[in-house]
């Protein structure tokens, strides 16, 4: 039987939706048994969270004043401790699970695997490379412990119909003292966060200005959209690094995902393909966006974008 060890992302009050892909993925694996961790000062709430992810069988809730703040260093040595038991060890293809899960392999001598996308055995995987371009089938050797990041663009999150048993577990792993938390600086936005949005509204250089760029904040706001950026407009400075999506960005799959003046080079590409629709607005009819796009519409985006908010409004 394969154990498998999903290490919860969390803000302290509520799970994080990484998690509920990285579930299914495990769920992916024959005959797996499914353990969800929980690391928190008081991580009852987040803990009962997880316990209804559907095919999670337990929820362990390892509760210290350590764990107020995810850091990668604190979290790794308790993973280890509890890894010990389980066969995999997954987490999210986030910043935080790309922070944490080297760490945790290296702490336990196992070989760790970036973004799994598919799942074809408990020692099979399929992950991509070359900006998505091709697909590579990665294999351990029986019995070798798996720690992995999982592609959360490529899962649907776990249907929220279990009801796990939650265990309190206390994890006495020697913690590192060359690391502390000092502080935390952070944009702050009333927006759906950019990688969990089922709606996302990117803009591209084509806007010309960050102050041109309140167009896609506008459109978005009556959207109800996250907002997002191609690499081209966070270097020019028309949007912040956070928001930049593709591959050396975010990679995300919203429901929906609009891309206004933004070419499609394959790097930004590689970062939306996963989105269930695709709207391209260019002026460009021979943008490469509209390669991928489900519905495209070509014109200049100053005079469509504020008559499509009209239309939004009416």
């Amino acid at each position: 039987m394969s154990r498998v060890l999903v290490i919860a992302e969390h803000d302290g009050t509520r799970l994080n939706a990484s998690t509920g892909k990285c579930v299914s993925c495990a769920a992916a694996i024959p005959g797996a048994e499914i353990t969800v961790a929980v690391f928190a000062v008081n991580g009852a709430a987040v803990a009962a969270e997880a316990a209804r992810l559907a095919g999670v069988a337990r929820v362990v809730q390892v509760d210290r004043a350590e764990n107020e703040h995810a850091l990668a260093a604190v979290l790794a040595p308790q993973i280890a401790q509890l890894a010990a038991s389980h066969t995999h060890v997954f987490g999210p293809s986030t910043t935080f699970g790309k922070d944490l899960m080297p760490r945790v392999a290296a702490l336990i001598d196992a070989p760790q695997l970036s973004d799994i996308m598919a799942v074809d055995s408990a020692t099979r995987f399929r992950r991509p490379t070359y900006a998505g371009n091709a697909i590579v089938t990665v294999e351990v050797d029986a019995g070798t412990k798996v720690v992995a990041t999982v592609r959360t663009a490529s899962f649907e999150a776990a249907a929220t119909t279990g009801a796990a048993a939650i265990e309190k577990v206390a994890a006495d792993a020697t913690l590192p003292t060359h690391t502390r938390f000092v502080g935390i600086a952070s944009a702050r936005s009333d927006r759906p966060d950019l990688q969990s949005a089922s709606r996302v509204v990117s803009g591209g250089r084509a806007l010309g200005s960050a102050d041109n760029f309140k167009l896609i904040y506008s459109l978005a706001d009556r959207l109800g959209a996250a907002v997002g950026a191609s690499r081209a407009a966070v270097d020019a400075g028309f949007a912040a690094s956070d928001l930049q999506v593709g591959q050396t960005g975010k990679i995300i799959a919203p429901e929906l995902y609009v891309a206004i003046g933004i070419s499609g080079a394959i790097q930004h590409v590689t970062g939306i393909k996963d989105a269930r629709t695709i709207v391209a607005i260019n002026k460009d009819p021979e943008a490469p966006i509209f390669e991928v796009a489900d519905i495209g519409l070509v014109g200049d985006l100053f005079t469509v974008v504020p008559e499509l908010e009209k239309l939004l409004t009416a």
